[in-house]
């Protein structure tokens, strides 16, 4: 039975990674699979699905007026589609998590989106608001903070590793603008790169 599948953890915890080997599993069996990127994320190429530790692989890049179902159910008609898999899945607005929910429940094609849970000042992002209400299955993928709990939270920092706490809620980055912390740490504002940084400046002074 397809279901509408959400995976999310904190920055850097393995999702694009994750996505890259289901739809390589899918593939593999020789199954059709459609993967999606938001177009804003402009880290790599337009359309390209990049994890840190080097696997890729072409998406379609989706804006906001998207529609989800209409592209899926004409590719559908084409061939068989055995999956949809979302990367950046929190940037997808409440719409199109319905037009999701169509394509599961009509189409009968499971749909696995991955994403963040909450931005860097701890609000949710709409996407992730309505996959965590609307998905059959909710997975979380863990990380760890610099102190060995379990990261939870997606810290935005400065070049000397200082968390900041005002901003644009969309701001694309990797390592050098995100860190994953454990709540404790994200409400102290504590991270191991603002520590080391403060210890270079000591080290300097003395």
């Amino acid at each position: 039975m397809a279901k509408l599948h959400f995976y999310y953890s904190a920055m850097n915890a393995g999702k694009t990674t994750t996505l890259l080997q289901s739809n390589y599993n899918y593939q593999e069996r020789g199954m059709n699979t459609l993967l999606f990127i938001p177009s804003i994320d402009t880290r790599h190429a337009l359309g390209i699905i990049s994890s840190r530790i080097g696997l890729q692989n072409e998406a379609h890049a989706f804006e906001k007026d998207f529609d989800f179902f209409n592209f899926v159910k004409d590719h559908a008609q084409k061939q068989k589609i055995s999956c949809i898999l979302i990367d950046e899945a929190q940037f997808l607005s409440k719409k199109q998590v319905f037009q999701l929910t169509h394509i599961v429940d009509e189409l009968k094609i499971p749909v696995l989106a991955y994403g963040l849970r909450s931005d860097f000042m701890g609000e949710p992002f709409e996407g992730s608001k309505y996959l965590l209400a609307l998905a059959e299955e909710i997975t979380e993928i863990k990380t760890i903070c610099h102190c060995g709990r379990k990261a939870t939270m997606n810290a935005r920092i400065d070049e000397n590793g200082y968390v900041l706490r005002e901003g644009e809620q969309v701001e694309i980055g990797g390592n050098d603008r995100y860190i994953a912390l454990c709540r404790k740490h994200y409400m102290s504002g504590e991270s191991s790169l603002s520590e080391q940084t403060l210890n270079k400046v000591t080290q300097k002074a003395l």
